[in-house]
C-alpha cells in the first residue's frame, strides 16, 4: 500500500517510497546538467532528465519490496517547456528551463502592444521571461523548422510532467494538470481550460498541447517495457510549489508555506476564490479535484535562493556543499555589512525585473569566505520577507526544501519575520504533496483529514524579541536591491 512519488527538480530527479503513515521508506536521487549556451539562457536536456528519473527510481525501488507499491505520483519543475516526437519520443532540442531569460525582449513587445492587462485577467501572471508562453513564441520565430513540426502535428509541446508521462507510458498519454498549465500563459485561470484567445496570441497550436486531467484519480498507467518493468497507476500530479502546498497539509484558506529550492516559493491557499493581488504575487491554480473543484493560491515566486548557494559550490567554488553553509556561517555573528543580491537570472515577487543582475556589495579587507557565505543565507531570508511583507500577516511559517534543514536560515527567517517558523519532520514535502495526490487517487488515504494527521513539526523557529538589527539589516538589503536593478540592457 505504498506510493512511489517522483520530483522533478531543476537540478535533479528524486524517488521516494512513501508508506501509508507518510513516512519515506526509500529514497533515490540523480542530478542532471544545467546547460548556459548564451548569459542569462538555461536549459535541460529532456533524456537526461529521463535517465535521471530511471536512476532515482532504480535506487529507491532497490531499498523496498516493488510489489507493495500501489500508484506513482509524479512532481516538477514547472514553467520549463519541452518538445518531443510524438512516436519515437526523442526531443529535437534541449528544454528551455524556467529560469531563461531569453525572451525578456519578446515581453517588452508583448507589453508595448497593450497585452499585458489581458494577460493578467486571463492567466493571473504576468508577461514575464519565467513563464512559458513566451519560450513557445521564440522557440517559433528563432528555430522555425522545428515550430513546423510543432504545428504539423509531429511534435508535442508539454511541461516536465508530461514529458515523464509520456516516456513512461511509451508516448500513449500527453497529458497534464492545472498546477502545471496554469503557468505557461496559456491557461484561462476562470474557465479552467486552455484559452484559445491566449494561444493566438502566442502561436501556439492547440492541439499541440496536453490533455487536463484531475490532480488525483485514473489519469495514466505505466508501460512496463518503458519503466523498469513497473505497471502501475500514475494517480497523482502536480507542479512543484502546489504539491509542496498540499504536502504540508495546506487545505485551508489562509494556510502557506515557504518551500526553499533552486527558488523560494510562499504559497497561500485562498480556496475557491480566485484572488488578485495588485503588489507583485501570481494568482494560480492549486489542484482540481476530480468532480471538478479547482482550488487557488496566491504565490510569490523567487527566482534564485538555494541556486545561489550551488553558485558558491560550483561557481565560487568556496564551499565544498550546501551542507556546510550553515557552519561557516555561524563562525562570524553577522556578515559585517556585506549583502549579496542572488539576481542571478533577473528577480522575481514582488519586484519582476528581468534585466536586475547579482550583485555582492559592502565588501571589505577584512570581507571573509564566511561574511559572503552568511550573506547568501541572509539574501533567503530577505527575499521571502519581501514577499510576505505584501501579504496578510500570519501567526507563523511553514518552511521546507533542501535549505529548511539549515538551522542558521530558519532562525533568520523567523527574526527577519517577527514570526515563528516552523519545520515539519520530513522538508521533502514537494515529494510528499504527489504521494499525497496519488495515495488520495488509489484509496491508501481516504481524505484529507486523514493527510493532515501525518503532519509533525521537527521544530519551531521564534523569532529575537528585539527587532531593531533585523529591520536595520532587511532596510540595507532593500536599499542593494534598487541598485541591482535595470543592469542588464539585453
Amino acid at each position: 500500500m505504498s506510493i512511489l512519488a517522483i520530483d522533478a527538480g531543476t537540478t535533479g530527479v528524486t524517488a521516494v517510497v512513501v508508506t501509508p503513515d507518510g513516512r519515506i521508506a526509500a529514497k533515490g536521487y540523480q542530478e542532471f546538467a544545467q546547460h548556459f549556451p548564451k548569459p542569462g539562457w538555461v536549459e535541460h536536456a529532456p533524456e537526461e532528465i529521463w535517465q535521471s528519473t530511471l536512476e532515482a527510481t532504480r535506487d529507491a525501488l532497490a531499498q523496498v519490496d516493488a510489489s507493495e507499491l500501489t500508484g506513482i505520483g509524479i512532481t516538477n519543475q514547472r514553467e520549463t517547456i519541452l518538445l518531443w516526437d510524438r512516436e519515437t519520443l526523442g526531443s529535437p532540442r534541449r528544454a528551455i528551463v524556467w529560469q531563461d531569460r531569453r525572451t525578456a525582449d519578446i515581453c517588452g513587445r508583448l507589453r508595448d502592444a497593450g497585452h499585458e492587462d489581458r494577460v493578467a485577467e486571463l492567466t493571473g501572471l504576468r508577461l514575464d521571461p519565467y513563464f512559458s508562453g513566451t519560450k513557445l513564441m521564440w522557440l517559433a520565430e528563432n528555430e522555425p523548422r522545428t515550430w513546423g513540426l510543432v504545428e504539423s502535428g509531429r511534435y508535442a509541446v508539454g511541461t516536465v510532467d508530461s514529458y515523464l508521462i509520456a516516456r513512461m507510458t511509451r508516448g500513449l498519454e500527453h497529458v497534464t494538470d492545472v498546477s502545471n498549465a496554469c503557468r505557461t500563459l496559456l491557461f484561462d485561470l476562470t474557465t479552467g481550460d486552455w484559452s484559445d484567445e491566449l494561444c493566438s496570441l502566442f502561436g501556439v497550436p492547440r492541439d499541440a498541447l496536453p490533455e487536463l486531467v484531475p490532480n488525483w484519480g485514473d489519469i495514466a498507467t505505466t508501460d512496463p517495457r518503458s519503466f523498469l518493468d513497473l505497471e502501475l497507476p500514475i494517480a497523482g500530479i502536480a507542479g512543484d510549489q502546489q504539491s509542496a502546498l498540499f504536502g504540508q497539509t495546506c487545505f485551508d484558506v489562509g494556510d502557506s508555506k515557504c518551500t526553499y529550492g533552486t527558488g523560494s516559493f510562499i504559497l497561500t491557499n485562498t480556496g475557491t476564490t480566485l484572488e488578485r493581488s495588485d503588489a507583485g504575487l501570481l494568482s494560480t491554480a492549486a489542484w482540481r479535484s476530480p468532480d471538478g473543484e479547482l482550488t487557488y493560491a496566491l504565490e510569490g515566486a523567487i527566482f534564485v535562493t538555494g541556486a545561489a548557494v550551488q553558485w558558491l559550490r560550483d561557481g565560487l567554488q568556496i564551499v565544498g556543499s550546501a551542507a556546510e553553509t550553515a557552519a561557516i556561517a555561524a563562525t562570524v555573528p553577522d556578515s559585517e555589512g556585506v549583502v549579496f543580491v542572488p539576481a542571478l537570472t533577473g528577480l522575481g515577487a514582488p519586484h519582476w525585473d528581468p534585466h536586475a543582475r547579482g550583485m555582492i556589495i559592502g565588501i571589505t579587507r577584512g570581507t571573509s569566505r564566511a561574511h559572503l557565505v552568511r550573506a547568501t543565507l541572509e539574501a533567503i531570508a530577505f527575499e521571502v520577507r519581501d514577499v510576505l511583507d505584501t501579504m496578510p500577516a500570519r501567526a507563523s511559517l511553514r518552511v521546507d526544501g533542501g535549505a529548511a534543514a539549515n538551522d542558521l536560515l530558519c532562525q533568520v527567517q523567523a527574526d527577519q519575520l517577527g514570526v515563528p517558523v516552523e519545520r515539519p519532520t520530513l522538508v521533502e514535502t514537494t515529494a510528499l504533496g504527489a504521494a499525497f495526490l496519488a495515495g488520495l487517487g488509489t484509496g491508501v488515504w481516504s481524505s484529507t483529514d486523514e493527510l493532515r494527521d501525518t503532519w509533525q513539526l521537527d521544530r519551531r523557529f521564534d523569532p529575537t524579541s528585539d527587532r531593531g538589527p533585523a529591520d536595520a539589516a532587511h532596510a540595507r538589503w532593500k536599499d542593494a536591491v534598487e541598485r541591482s536593478k535595470g543592469w542588464a540592457t539585453t
